[in-house]
């Protein structure tokens, strides 16, 4: 395994009340994909919007414990009265299950977090947004078209200008929630590839229901079970189809 980008120790995370992750411990290395299996409602998005916390965004979230992440050389407490939040979130940035993208042209998509969040001039912003653009093989599809609604693309071309509005702020950890779920096969298969070659670059923590990508791609597998419990899968477990279906049996 790769050196440590992101600890986590004792962490629970309720909602309302209910427990949703508790007391949860785990290291996940740099690099990856590190992947998370397990059943519907076993809290994997949850352990995935705690690291940015993104949890907080939903009402009655009552978060315990550390999250820390390798972040520009420091350890960084995620959860620190002094971190900033919006810069936490930026360096750990997030891919959905859905495309999210913002009722705005191509470019403003991704040129748009990059004036209000860094309040970076004009021809620098051009500048990273083509750049983005090209590092999700997205540059040769769109460029001709930047100015024309983003809803209008694919959804597979979507979530790939999703991804690229993630890396334009340069982030070090890409969060990615089942990221291949809502598009056909051949768009899935780009975003696997993609992660392939992103994964030199950054940290990637993914979710995912399909053991077959989890099978393909990671470098680390954690599985969760209620409660919040975790399990390390050893690698020759995941590479085997067999053994990883013969795990994910036992949760049903």
């Amino acid at each position: 395994m790769n050196s440590c980008a992101i600890r986590i120790e004792d962490l629970s995370v309720a909602f309302g009340g209910r427990t949703v992750i508790d007391n949860l411990n785990l290291e996940i290395g740099q690099g990856g994909p590190t992947f998370l299996l397990g059943r519907s409602g076993s809290g994997k998005t949850t352990l995935l919007r705690a690291i940015n916390r993104l949890n907080e965004c939903f009402p009655g979230c009552v978060t315990r414990g550390q999250v820390s992440l390798q972040l520009g050389g420091d350890w960084v407490d995620a959860y620190a009265p002094g971190t900033v939040v919006e810069t936490l979130r930026r360096q750990a940035g997030m891919v959905f299950q859905s495309p999210n993208v913002l009722p705005l042209s191509v470019a403003r998509n991704v040129i748009l977090p990059l004036r209000t969040v860094l309040n970076l001039p004009a021809d620098e912003c051009e500048a990273r947004m083509e750049q983005a653009l090209r590092d999700v093989h997205l540059w040769n599809e769109v460029g001709d078209r930047l100015a024309a609604p983003a809803a209008s693309l694919s959804g597979g071309q979507q979530q790939r200008l999703c991804l690229a509005r993630a890396l334009a702020l340069r982030p070090e950890v890409l969060l990615l929630d089942e990221p291949t779920a809502s598009l056909d096969f051949k768009a899935a298969r780009q975003i696997e590839e993609l992660l392939v070659e992103l994964k030199t670059r950054y940290t990637l923590v993914v979710v995912s229901h399909s053991l077959s990508q989890a099978h393909r791609l990671a470098e680390q597998v954690f599985v969760l079970r209620d409660g919040g419990r975790v399990e390390r899968l050893e690698e020759e477990v995941f590479r085997d189809k067999e053994a990883l279906l013969a795990v994910m049996d036992e949760l049903v």
